[in-house]
């Protein structure tokens, strides 16, 4: 059973996820922002009032605020913190302007962009190589082992010995794959290929539902074909193939964040299963009292939705940066600067109302609304 841990225990596990994480990010957009010759004049982890800070010998200030919620590199020609370009960057001298970002080429301005999501996912990618290195990988073969009566695979007939080929039309080469697919599609329609006796067959079915308890407090619908596999195959990785384990499974990551993404937006999940800082900090000290490699890849899971998160199309967030870089080379020139200040506007009112959203689903988790309800009533 997993027991929450203290209040002191959480916050310090959250703020050794998120500011790492932060800091990693923005020194993407600061290194390659170099690289491209352009001048960082403030690097913050955090954000709101300033707790300490220091100027390097190049005049980048380095901050540190109070709010560890996220952070951001400001370079010459910037207007804030958004990386909305300052119009009074032309009127800077050659010399200033030269080292401004906007003064960039599109492909460089692209680059110090991409740069912040990009190491996210290589730090995320450092740690599952070093942990397939360590452990192995699984390659437990897509063969029902066990097939629980009363199943949905039971219901569609599958029986102890099936290789299952494909589900949905999707490939399955391990027993993980299923595992995988099923999770996230509780009670879905389904078709099923299998293989029995050197023959194909087809089968069609709905993927079964159960419910489980996140050790949050939080109950939630979990796909199930009731399939059990065989004796567990773990084989040993080489240094030299671990990076593409690792590669492999952050792409299985991000395929089901992209998935449980769409069945939000298209209504087939709830959007109570948003989480937000909160719920960040709570699963942090979770993480925290199962181990140190519980933590680590928990840090590796925040990084890889991190990266995804900021890769999303939303302006103020990496992805709407590059939107308009996109824009602006099937246009070749910029998108208009009104254009760009009623896309930012409606991006902040898009990230504010997500953090009310996640804030609000955060408290109703930890029982408040409840508590409360009952206080009035």
């Amino acid at each position: 059973m997993i027991h929450s841990p203290g209040f002191l225990l959480t916050i310090l596990a959250f703020v050794a996820v998120i500011g790492p994480l932060v800091f990693v990010h923005e020194l993407g957009h600061y290194l390659v922002g170099r690289w491209c010759g352009v001048k960082a004049e403030a690097f913050s982890i955090g954000f709101g009032p300033e707790i300490f800070a220091w100027i390097d010998r190049r005049g980048t200030r380095w901050r540190v605020a109070a709010l560890p919620l996220g952070g951001y590199v400001r370079f010459k020609g910037d207007m804030n913190a958004a990386s909305m370009t300052d119009p009074a960057w032309l009127e800077m001298p050659a010399k200033d302007r030269a080292e401004s970002f906007p003064g960039k080429p599109l492909w460089q301005r692209a680059a110090i962009v991409a740069a912040g999501p990009a190491i996210n996912f290589l730090f995320a990618i450092l740690i599952l190589a070093a942990f397939a290195f360590i452990h192995g990988e699984s390659r437990t073969p897509a063969v029902a082992g066990q097939v629980q009566p009363g199943s949905a695979a039971a219901a569609m007939g599958i029986a102890p010995g099936d290789r299952i080929v494909s589900l949905g039309g999707r490939a399955m080469e391990t027993f993980d794959d299923i595992r995988l697919y099923a999770q996230i599609r509780p009670g879905e329609p389904v078709e099923i290929v299998i293989e029995r006796d050197g023959q194909r067959i087809v089968k069609a079915g709905r993927i079964g539902s159960v419910s489980e308890d996140d050790g949050l407090g939080n109950t939630f619908a979990v796909g199930r074909l009731g399939l059990a596999p065989g004796e567990p195959v773990i084989e040993p990785v080489p240094l030299w193939r671990a990076p593409i384990v690792a590669v492999e499974r952050t792409g299985d990551i991000v395929r089901t964040m992209v998935e449980t993404l769409g069945q939000i937006v298209g209504g087939g999940r709830s959007v109570k299963e948003l989480g937000g800082p909160l719920k960040i900090a709570q699963v942090s000290g979770q993480a925290a009292t199962m181990g140190v490699e519980s933590f680590i890849f928990f840090v590796a899971l925040i990084s890889i939705n991190l990266g995804f998160i900021n890769l999303l199309p939303i302006p103020m967030l990496d992805g709407g940066h590059l939107l308009f870089y996109g824009i602006e080379a099937v246009r070749r020139r910029p998108v208009s600067p009104a254009a760009q200040e009623w896309a930012y506007r409606s991006g902040l009112a898009v990230l504010m109302a997500m953090m009310l959203l996640v804030t609000f689903n955060d408290l109703s988790s930890f029982g408040l609304w409840k508590s409360l309800s009952g206080l009035i009533g």
